[in-house]
């Protein structure tokens, strides 16, 4: 028997905080508070790396950072890593990905059967940090303030555009999926860059929000900012070319009118596969790569462990799943063997490598799980030292060699204001923690291949773009010949054979 359909629909920078679904009061997000409400809802869901690329590698692929090399958005995905579409390949599946997924190097499937669009950054070396000179600002990829003085509206731009693109080729697939005799499950991804920043939104989104009724982050207490806060205050400008509450005001309406743009998206998906008789036998996950700082903490984007950057909404509903929300710390680690019990109902092909996750699908499906924690690796820019964080039940503990040790009580201290690693009454506890990470991590080892890999990739970067340029950027295959009606196909059976539902 086969497994179910599986479409996983992501955002880019979306945390979980900033949605209606998770119970923000402002933020309209009706269809993933449709799939929460027939669904379940994970409540203490993390990427593993908060930064593109490497949150995406570790979700499909279920390995951590360390163990394939992800550092950062500019490092090579390897091809012979292997992936959630390899292993739902053997299982049966029909396997596709519309949409952003960061890929670096010349592989640009990791074994989707088909790519329907481009990517929308690139996949070279461009954007490789420099641990060599870590406190040198590099001004063109880094994030800045750009993306709050020009946050407002518009008709179009490139990541409307993109999103655009990647939307209508899913819907189109799904309707493809539907028409064709195949009768293999599939899994489709569509992955849309919105709500990313530059905070710009088309009107009718915007709209949707008083700016006045617009939400500020909470300030600081004095003494409570970390050194990699303000690292990455220095590095995205925000402490140089600075902010207004004007400003943080319209990148937050920006961002809510673009959250519930990829809300709608979400909806018109799930539609398709109502329309096509499709919706009780396909498992639908609503989730994003890492979230957005939004403010907090005065700093924006990702790039820490803090939980509006590291958390991620995690949504399932489908076929055996229930109508329940899961407390338990989880993260993308766990969401290949998760898709793999959801193919295959636990009879696993064989893997390729060591998984560090462990299956939700008990826990969606109602059952209880056992396990209430995370771990993630950052070894990207506005650091010089690799980063790691355990979140266990509800304390977070974030180590680097070259920063004081945080600990927190999310749940207490939901904003993460109180630092608790020097407080005696949690001695022991940061002690315990300290050890572990030890015993987990050889940083310095860890240190020395980053720094290793950021060297080779400068000095292929440096020669790629000194002689004759070549581009790994993908070109979705497209054969216009075969498209629509052509003088080779019977004009008679090019209708009925597009048309859904078939007449009878």
């Amino acid at each position: 028997m086969s497994g179910p359909n599986i479409l996983v629909v992501m955002a880019d920078q979306l945390a979980p905080h900033f949605t209606g679904a998770y119970g923000h009061p402002l933020v309209s997000t009706p269809a993933m508070d449709a799939l929460a409400e027939r669904g379940a809802r994970f409540d203490a869901a993390y990427c593993h790396s908060p930064l593109c690329a490497p949150a995406r590698f570790t979700m499909l692929s279920g390995q951590p950072v360390s163990a394939i090399g992800a550092w950062d958005n500019a490092a090579e995905f390897p091809a012979s890593v292997p992936t959630i579409a390899h292993y739902l390949t053997l299982a049966g599946y029909r396997t596709c990905l519309s949409g952003k997924m960061h890929f670096v190097g010349p592989d640009q499937l990791h074994g989707f059967d088909e790519r329907l669009t481009t990517d929308i950054y690139p996949a070279d070396f461009a954007w490789t940090p420099n641990w060599d000179e870590a406190d040198t600002r590099i001004g063109k990829w880094y994030h800045n303030m750009d993306s709050l003085s020009e946050a407002g509206q518009a008709l179009a731009t490139y990541q409307i555009d993109y999103d655009e693109e990647v939307g209508f080729a899913a819907v189109r697939r799904l309707y493809d999926l539907a028409r064709d005799t195949d009768e293999r499950p599939f899994f489709l991804v569509a992955s849309f860059i919105h709500p990313h920043d530059p905070y710009v939104a088309r009107p009718e989104w915007w709209d949707l929000y008083d700016h006045g009724d617009i939400d500020l982050p909470e300030p600081m207490p004095d003494g409570a900012v970390d050194p990699h806060t303000r690292r990455i205050r220095r590095g995205i400008e925000a402490d140089t070319v600075g902010y207004t509450d004007d400003q943080c005001r319209n990148a937050r309406h920006g961002y809510y009118a673009n959250t519930s743009y990829f809300d709608s998206w979400v909806g018109r998906l799930v539609q398709v596969l109502d329309e096509t008789g499709r919706i009780d036998d396909t498992v639908v996950i609503a989730t994003s790569d890492h979230g957005d700082m939004l403010g907090d903490r005065g700093t924006f984007f990702k790039m820490s462990f803090f939980e509006r950057s590291a958390r991620v909404p995690l949504i399932m509903a489908g076929p055996d799943v229930t109508h329940t929300t899961v407390s338990n710390v989880c993260s993308h680690l766990d969401l290949l063997p998760t898709l793999l019990d959801i193919a295959t109902g636990g009879d696993w092909p064989v893997l390729g490598a060591p998984i560090a996750g462990r299956s939700l699908w008990e826990a969606a499906a109602g059952g209880r799980d056992s396990v209430d924690e995370a771990t993630g690796e950052y070894m990207a820019e506005m650091t010089s030292h690799p980063m790691f964080m355990i979140r266990r039940g509800r304390h977070k503990y974030i180590h680097c060699d070259a920063d004081p040790a945080l600990l927190y009580d999310v749940e207490a201290d939901p904003q993460e204001h109180t630092n608790l690693a020097d407080d005696p009454d949690h001695a022991a506890l940061s002690a315990a923690f300290a050890a572990e990470t030890a015993r987990r991590w050889d940083s310095a080892g860890i240190r020395e291949r980053v720094l290793c890999a950021q060297r080779s990739r400068r000095v292929l970067h440096a020669a790629a773009t000194s002689g004759s340029p070549y581009s790994w950027d993908y070109n979705p295959a497209r054969d216009a010949s075969n498209e629509y009606v052509r003088n080779h196909m019977d004009w008679a059976e090019a209708g009925p054979r597009s048309r859904y539902p078939r007449l009878d």
